[in-house]
């Protein structure tokens, strides 16, 4: 049952949108708080991972450290799920 479901998943357009509140919820553990607060969205497509925020200041400290956004999301999800991060 449980690979059915796993396949079914890695099918279907939902595979993104669980991963993506999979990502929110660790997302303060693994960006901190003030990111956190600050970052309004977070969506997945494929393999990359889309981080939304208003603050410019923010966004261009986010594009610095798109490779540890990687490594740090991958570690806390336990397995590669983002290869490419994009800020908006």
């Amino acid at each position: 049952m449980r690979d059915a479901i796993q396949q079914f998943l890695n099918k279907s357009r939902l595979k993104g949108d669980i991963q993506a509140l999979q990502i929110e919820e660790v997302w303060e553990k693994v960006m901190g708080k003030t990111v956190a607060r600050y970052t309004e969205k977070l969506q997945i497509y494929g393999d990359k991972l889309v981080i939304t925020t208003n603050v410019a200041p923010l966004r261009q400290e986010l594009l610095y450290q798109r490779d540890k956004i990687i490594q740090r999301v991958n570690e806390a999800m336990g397995k590669t799920v983002v290869r490419e991060v994009e800020i908006r």
